[in-house]
């Protein structure tokens, strides 16, 4: 199935006409989430904008209680996922996203690129949107840092294309290279990475030092690489189809570690667990060579307590969280009773 940009954006634009004021933009912190944020906030300049941070997604208890008390008109949430029940009920809600679905939203609308072939990321899903309601090329830039960001750059997309022969490839590349960087670090402020996308024009312009944030993305990116030097000279420990490499870090690493042991133990669900990312929880990101499903893998092996964090994203990169007492229940059964916290 293929995505259809006409609906797409027809479905956006009546769902926009549902109700008046304001909305609020709710985003992921990649490059994906933020290059989406960024096409809707410079489409609906009236909207708000709140990105995530660590381990916080919409669903969330606190998360809800916040939006529930800051009352906006109605709610886009893009690239945070599909998860079961209303953000807050009674809010107007769309959701722009296009990892797996692990529930069915309440009376939220959703428009997905999950399933689709290519997959659009969330980023060319809001693009489509903003077209739908007069927005110009201006924007075409964007949204292929986030084909790029969630690696759909071979995937086929015209749009892609296009802003490859604009803008040169090379520096949409190192565009996506920054704006991951802040996410990554431990304080995983993503603030000048969406300023950047807010006020530029280009990938070039972005690049260029013209502005401050650029210098605060380069000294992200150094901090992420230290942790990166030392997290690689982990070895990962290997029970049957799962290799775990144990990680302790405030930084989030995980996701490029296990993406790194991938290709080297192609035959493994590769999981990188980082016990330092946030106090109380064990975060971790699943990749996998050998056409596993983790959505499937991670469902079948699911704690007693896990919660809206665990076993959401993609069916061969997948990932989450768990607090400690539930990741020693799952690490235990998944054969590697050492790997409990105390």
């Amino acid at each position: 199935m293929q995505a259809d940009r006409k609906q797409v954006g027809e479905s956006f634009a009546e769902w926009l006409r549902s109700f008046t004021g304001a909305p609020l933009i709710l985003g992921h912190f990649d490059a994906d989430g933020l290059s989406a944020v960024a096409i809707l906030k410079r489409t609906l300049s009236e909207a708000d904008v709140r990105l995530t941070g660590k381990g916080e997604n919409p669903w969330d208890p606190a998360m809800r209680a916040e939006l529930a008390e800051r009352a906006p008109a109605g709610i886009i949430a893009t690239d945070l996922g599909v998860r079961e029940g209303d953000i807050v009920p009674g809010t107007p809600t769309v959701l722009i996203d296009h990892h797996v679905p692990t529930g069915r939203p309440g009376e939220a609308v959703v428009i997905s690129g999950n399933g689709c072939v290519p997959e659009p990321t969330s980023a060319l899903l809001a693009y489509w949107c903003a077209r739908a309601i007069g927005r110009s090329d201006e924007l075409l830039w964007l949204a292929a840092v986030g084909l790029i960001g969630d690696m759909a750059d071979e995937a086929g997309f015209p749009e892609l294309a296009e802003a490859q022969k604009r803008y040169g490839k090379t520096a949409l590349r190192n565009a996506v290279s920054l704006v991951n960087a802040p996410r990554r670090t431990a304080s995983a402020d993503a603030t000048p990475a969406l300023n950047l996308l807010l006020k530029c024009r280009s990938p070039k312009e972005l690049l260029s030092g013209q502005h401050p944030e650029t210098a605060q993305l380069i000294a992200a990116k150094e901090e992420v690489k230290a942790e990166m030097e030392v997290a690689r000279r982990v070895a990962p420990k290997v029970r049957g189809e799962v290799a775990l490499i144990p990680l302790a870090s405030p930084c989030q690493i995980h996701p490029l570690i296990a993406q790194q042991w991938r290709s080297r133990l192609k035959d493994k669900v590769v999981i990188a667990a980082n016990r330092d990312y946030r106090p109380g929880w064990v975060h971790f990101a699943a990749r996998t060579a050998a056409g596993h499903d983790l959505i499937d893998f991670f469902a079948e092996r699911r704690p007693e307590g896990a919660g809206s964090e665990y076993g959401s994203g993609h069916r061969q990169a997948s990932g989450g969280a768990l607090r400690v007492p539930e990741w020693n229940r799952f690490v235990a059964e998944l054969g590697f009773p050492e790997e409990q916290i105390a």
